[in-house]
């Protein structure tokens, strides 16, 4: 028995709104090193972008996501400023 490939993925374009959104909360991997965390919070922050979610502070606390090395308040200050270089 075998397996069958993984299905094909497109990655956004790096001018997407979205590559832009999931880039910011890759490069906070040092403070939040589980992947499946970095993904809820990049969908929370992509949502918040186009004005459906909440705000980092909200998000950082709501999504229960694992913080190592930094304060929750810390890290949604370092998100809003992140996310103010690409409004």
């Amino acid at each position: 028995m075998t397996t069958l490939p993984p299905p094909n993925t497109r990655e956004f374009p790096e001018s997407s709104l979205e590559k832009k959104v999931y880039n910011i909360v890759e490069s906070l991997s040092e403070y939040v090193p589980i992947t499946n965390d970095r993904n809820r919070l990049g969908f929370g922050l992509y949502k918040f972008m186009t004005g459906e979610g909440d705000p980092p502070d909200v998000l950082v606390k709501s999504t229960k996501i694992k913080i190592v090395g930094i304060t929750p308040e810390e890290l949604a200050k370092k998100i809003d400023s992140e996310l103010e270089k690409i409004k």
